[in-house]
């Protein structure tokens, strides 16, 4: 059976942020809380949009969003949504703002432990009614902001995935003018997220033939202009497709992610090292694809096809010379992971949502050597 559902209302261009207005009228939001983080402010992007916010809406900010969202900081700021009367939520941000904002949104309406609501213990079907969510992303990476889904990081530390279509932002608003100027190594690392987002949805075995080709299109854009991105951060065309691709990888894990994310979620968990979620995706894409590689069937033809690469050729190899080109570390070692930590991340994966969508779902010593391998020596 194939379930088939896109619901995200979507406005993609330059200027798009002239929309706000419009989608906090038609969403009844007069007082919202806006999550974002302290970067948003001091780069002046909070300003340019406070000033398309009309003059009878009272804004109360949360800009403490830490780089991996947690639990804290969600209940943070619930209170402030609390103590302000708030009727709705403006996700101003990368991926983390965007999670965030989702969170905050399930906890007003939802009481105890956010693990309560986690995919892995059923919590899509005890999500009910939650406060609108307008997403505002000013990265080209998660998708979140087309998507039911988010990550956070528990109080007991563990990173956990909950989706559920009544956290879908009713409108999502992608003014790539918000992503000119960003810097070359967070372009970099999100653009790589939209693509291991696109890879990992298309090699999953659930079928859902729309998600597959939105994957394999956003993948085609990621590919031709990632790089223009990073190199040229005022390249508008550039700019326009990442924000698109980053948006299709999320309508195209409608089919699921797999062991990228499960590895992704397992380092990203650890706080004392805070890892950016994309790069740790772009570092660990060449290892899960090598283990995939015999459980897809002929998917990867049509992976090279959309990279524009030859008949044949080592897909994992050529990301990593990607990676390189784009001054992404080469392996984990690199990023402060060691080989001691191998049990307890392989533990934290076999109960990641992500795990068990993978084409070959990996045994707890599968998930050691793919470590070991990301680590390097």
């Amino acid at each position: 059976m194939a379930t088939i559902t896109y619901p995200t209302l979507m406005e993609i261009d330059f200027g798009a942020i002239k929309q706000l207005g419009d989608a906090l009228r038609r969403n009844n939001i007069s007082r919202p809380l806006i999550c974002t983080d302290k970067g948003i402010i001091d780069c002046g992007i909070f300003d340019t949009v406070r000033g398309v916010v009309p003059n009878d809406v009272t804004l109360t900010v949360y800009d403490e969003t830490p780089g991996n969202p947690t639990e804290r900081a969600v209940k943070d700021a619930a209170r402030l949504y609390r103590e302000n009367d708030c009727d709705g939520v403006i996700a101003l941000g990368g991926g983390s703002s965007i999670d965030l904002g989702k969170a905050v949104s399930l906890s007003i309406t939802h009481e105890g432990p956010i693990d309560n609501y986690s995919a892995i213990n059923g919590g899509r079907d005890k999500i009910g009614a939650a406060p609108p969510i307008i997403a505002m992303p000013t990265t080209a990476g998660t998708g979140s902001e087309v998507g039911g889904g988010l990550v956070i990081i528990t109080e007991e530390g563990k990173k956990t995935v909950i989706v559920s279509p009544n956290l879908i932002p009713k409108m999502a608003i992608c003014d790539p003018d918000l992503t000119l100027g960003l810097p070359k190594q967070l372009t970099a690392a999100t653009g790589m997220d939209a693509m291991a987002h696109c890879i990992e949805a298309y090699l999953t075995p659930i079928i859902n033939p729309p998600a597959a080709a939105i994957g394999l299109d956003g993948l085609e854009r990621v590919v031709t202009y990632l790089k223009r991105a990073v190199d040229d951060g005022q390249d508008k065309e550039a700019r326009w497709n990442m924000m698109m691709a980053a948006s299709e990888g999320a309508m195209a894990f409608a089919k699921g992610l797999g062991a990228v994310h499960s590895m992704s979620h397992a380092v990203g968990a650890d706080e004392t090292l805070r890892l950016h979620h994309g790069t740790l995706n772009a570092v660990l894409l060449p290892t899960v694809l090598r283990f995939n590689a015999d459980h897809v069937g002929d998917k990867y033809v049509r992976l090279r096809r959309a990279m524009g690469l030859a008949e044949g050729a080592d897909i994992a190899a050529w990301i990593e010379e990607f990676n390189h080109s784009i001054n992404l570390p080469a392996n984990l070692g690199e990023m402060g992971v060691t080989h001691e930590m191998i049990a307890d991340l392989s533990d934290h994966c076999m109960t990641d949502a992500c795990h068990f969508s993978n084409p070959k779902i990996p045994t707890v010593e599968e998930y050691h050597v793919m470590f070991a391998e990301a680590i390097g020596s």
